[in-house]
């Protein structure tokens, strides 16, 4: 190869090497945002989940729409999810078929719709109860340091969808 081609090669490898690395940084950046969201949007609103329902059951259930407003929160962040999960390619199908599962278990639930509050009756109450102690088991609640890492919140939402199936059938 003579001088020129020499030199065009070199230009040439080095603008693919930088095109890779604009690729790679951008994929990066975009399961950087979904892992964020589910975090933020779901798993922290699960802590408060777990939180508001022992501050009910503290306080005699004076307020049970705070925890079906927070259950309302957590759908709409699994929605979320999925959506730019979906959107930005950087879902699963085994990730969003958990999201999907826990969404309708956690439909069973009463949860406030727009400007409508549901009735929540003894019967729900027990069922929240009994979901307060499922989030915790599965290392999601106040006091409880949670994890940063996105496996791991998938498999504690895995446990989690095992354990409210497992009541469900009871």
């Amino acid at each position: 190869m003579d001088k020129k081609q020499r030199i065009f090669f070199r230009v040439s490898a080095a603008i693919n090497l930088l095109f890779i690395g604009v690729i790679a940084w951008g994929m990066f950046k975009m399961n950087f945002v979904k892992e964020q969201v589910l975090l933020t949007e779901v798993q922290t609103n699960l802590v408060e989940l777990e939180g508001l329902i022992a501050h009910q059951i503290n306080n005699d259930w004076s307020n049970p729409n705070l925890v079906t407003t927070e259950l309302g929160d957590v759908l709409d962040g699994i929605l979320l999810g999925i959506t730019i999960g979906e959107q930005l390619g950087t879902l699963s199908n085994a990730d969003k078929k958990t999201l999907l599962s826990l969404y309708s278990k956690f439909n069973y639930y009463p949860n406030d719709e727009l400007y409508r509050f549901v009735d929540v009756t003894d019967e729900d109450k027990r069922n929240f109860e009994k979901l307060r102690e499922m989030l915790r088991e599965v290392g999601l609640g106040l006091g409880i340091t949670i994890s940063g890492n996105m496996d791991y919140f998938i498999k504690q939402a895995q446990e989690l969808d095992r354990k409210i199936q497992s009541s469900l059938n009871q």
